[in-house]
């Protein structure tokens, strides 16, 4: 059951992504996704077919939930189903995740623009919610004959995972267990920061005013909600 303050969990499907000749620049936890992604591969040569799998566009739209992915693979006349699973940080870590996004009012701005800011994740460890994984925890079945996990097969889906947190974390936060939308309410619950009394005797306090962070997390689920009518062909007058 979801805890308090939490949304029932759902799969967001990310569509199929284009052919590409190589995979561009990359920001630090991309960078460090694909380390793992190489410390998981059993053989160079598994790698390297992944890769060519991933550029040539060979791999479906991706579904991810909180701890895993799935996505189809087409190799030749072949097509295989790929299951990726990461372990997702228990309860009181994500409880602690939601409390550091919240610390500072531009963490949820710079999640929302595609940013994974370095401190974010370093005190993210500290309450016990590591987002980066090691080789080891990226688990792969694969339906093809391979008899070694991953196989090229598993590793194309790994290699355009790191291509999709690169463009958004949230993609990272989903598969440690707190997708976008789950977070976004959470912080909500929590409500607005006092801004009235400063708790400083040397201080005169401060007249309060609308919280940065609440004013953020307010304007994104607007934002969502204002997409989901999109896509299913409404156009609201307000939102």
């Amino acid at each position: 059951m979801p805890g308090p303050g939490s949304v029932p969990e759902v799969r967001v499907t990310h569509p199929r992504l284009a052919p590409r000749r190589s995979s561009g620049p990359r920001p630090w936890w991309a960078k460090a996704w694909a380390r793992a992604v190489e410390e998981a591969a059993f053989a160079e040569r598994d790698l390297r077919d992944g890769s060519r799998l991933a550029r040539a566009g060979m791999v479906g739209a991706i579904g991810i939930g909180p701890g895993s992915a799935l996505a189809a693979v087409r190799d030749d006349d072949d097509a295989w189903t790929v299951t990726v699973e990461v372990p997702r940080c228990d309860d009181e870590a994500l409880a602690g995740l939601v409390e550091v996004v919240a610390a500072e009012a531009g963490r949820i701005a710079a999640l929302l623009a595609g940013d994974l800011p370095h401190q974010l994740v370093e005190e993210a460890e500290e309450v016990g919610a590591e987002l980066l994984p090691y080789g080891g925890e990226l688990a792969t079945t694969c339906t093809c004959p391979h008899t070694l996990d991953p196989c090229a097969h598993a590793l194309a889906v790994l290699v355009q995972l790191g291509w999709l947190l690169a463009e958004d974390p949230f993609v990272l936060l989903a598969l440690r267990g707190l997708p976008r939308e789950d977070l976004l309410v959470r912080l909500h619950a929590r409500g607005p920061a006092p801004t009235g009394a400063t708790g400083d005797p040397d201080q005169p306090d401060q007249p309060d005013g609308p919280d940065e962070l609440d004013v953020a997390v307010d304007a994104a689920l607007r934002a969502a909600r204002l997409l989901a009518a999109l896509e299913r062909g409404e156009v609201p007058e307000r939102w």
